[in-house]
């Protein structure tokens, strides 16, 4: 049985210069990337009733420095995501991850953080203790919920033009959940479940 993700995936971020590591990028990661979340689509819709498109990360602003990630977004607009509530599917050099994401461009996020300092109960007992939480979608880094953490996320998304939320799981190369596409759609399918609450706290309408 093939790995859904190889060595050669993870390699893909040690390629020296940004053209030839995003002509790899693209060629090899960016399809696998999409189908992944073409076939999860579907599932999202139904847990958060609403219509998702899928979005493949293009690094489009990037003029020097190579990408050290990349990803494919689900999220309820066709023209973009990153003003949205969104989820993500994507590689680090040293990861797989797999997330709900609020990050800096969304207006959205200084609702998100009232209602999250409001539901901190409800969200924290529905969201498993293994996921990892962030505050910068572009740092490899995540770490376990605590409740100096979540207040302090919530309180960030109220008052720092910049803050963001990131909720997910990680998953190293060598863990049986990439052995298989099937395996791994349901651990995709997994954490869309479990955050679809922190999706439901932006009260928006889609675009």
């Amino acid at each position: 049985m093939t790995a859904l993700f190889t060595k050669e995936d993870f390699d893909v971020f040690t390629i020296d210069g940004l053209d030839e590591r995003m002509e790899v990028l693209r060629s090899r990661l960016s399809p696998k990337l999409e189908m992944l979340a073409t076939e999860l689509a579907p599932y999202a819709e139904q847990v958060t009733d609403h219509d998702m498109y899928v979005h493949v990360a293009k690094h489009a602003r990037r003029t020097k420095n190579a990408p050290n990630d990349t990803w494919s977004a689900l999220a309820s607009s066709k023209r973009g995501y990153k003003k949205l509530p969104h989820f993500q599917i994507g590689l680090w050099g040293t990861h797989v991850f797999v997330q709900f994401a609020l990050i800096y461009e969304s207006p959205l996020k200084e609702t998100v953080g009232y209602k999250m300092a409001e539901a901190k109960t409800q969200i924290l007992n529905s969201i498993p203790s293994r996921y990892v939480w962030s505050m910068d979608h572009m740092k490899p880094d995540a770490s376990p919920i605590t409740d100096e953490l979540y207040d302090k996320i919530a309180d960030r998304l109220q008052h720092v033009k910049k803050a963001e939320l990131v909720c997910g799981v990680h998953l190293q190369p060598d863990d049986p959940a990439l052995a298989s596409k099937e395996a791994f759609l349901k651990v995709c399918q997994d954490v869309l479940k479990h955050t679809a609450i922190l999706y439901e706290q932006a009260a928006f309408e889609p675009a």
